[in-house]
């Protein structure tokens, strides 16, 4: 099994084209957040139908700059996986999108506490799954993927609790656009590919009795 996953796309699907291979094996493509640049329904759905013409298989959820129409528009489509979880080949796949509290006011913003809750309800629909894949559009604080240009870390607290206390295999994130990178927290697996138009993509194949990622960027 194949997947491809990546996020922060804001309307931009020029980068597609030069994944058309890597788009068309997979089977299943992730999808973490950041879909539209402020916008929602209609925008969203462009940007779904233009991966789905490479790939019908599709997992998404809406992130901190994509209105909560747009959350409304993948759960009609049930592939929405904020607050939501899906079992694939053995592999639970649950997320939470927007984000922890910014200071500029984006149209999806979270409390920690409204996170957790949302990745709570996930796990509990994927617990029995042999292997899990976190997608928490908002990266864990404290780590290589969540710094800001000054070495801030931004990150949400409770994503990072999450982690801690369940231990999935893989988390996926995005939000954090100049933290694209990898890091491991306890015996997970932590993945930003930053914006989509600068070609970060992380490769995930199931091979025998292992979940085998990497971070790619397209050259």
């Amino acid at each position: 099994m194949k997947i491809i996953s990546f996020g922060d796309i804001h309307e931009d699907l020029s980068t597609l084209k030069f994944m058309k291979n890597e788009l068309e094996t997979a089977d299943l493509i992730i999808i973490t957040g950041d879909l539209t640049n402020y916008h929602g329904r209609k925008e969203a759905q462009k940007v779904i139908e233009g991966i789905m013409e490479f790939n019908q298989n599709i997992l998404a959820q809406f992130g901190n700059l994509d209105t909560s129409d747009v959350n409304d528009y993948l759960s009609e489509k049930n592939i929405n996986l904020h607050g939501n979880g899906h079992i694939i080949n053995e592999i639970g796949i649950f997320g939470v999108g927007g984000s922890n509290p910014t200071p500029f006011q984006t149209p999806t913003e979270f409390t920690e506490g409204e996170i957790e809750a949302f990745l709570r309800i996930g796990f509990e629909k994927v617990r029995s799954a042999k292997w899990k894949i976190m997608v928490p559009h908002a990266p864990p604080k404290g780590t290589k993927i969540d710094v800001i240009g000054n070495g801030t870390h931004v990150g949400s607290l409770s994503v990072r609790d999450f982690i801690i206390r369940y231990k999935p295999d893989i988390s996926l994130s995005g939000h954090i656009h100049e933290a694209r990178g990898s890091h491991k927290l306890g015996n997970t697996l932590l993945f930003n590919a930053g914006m989509y138009r600068e070609g970060g993509y992380v490769k995930i194949e199931k091979r025998s009795d292992d979940l085998i990622a990497e971070l790619k960027i397209l050259t």
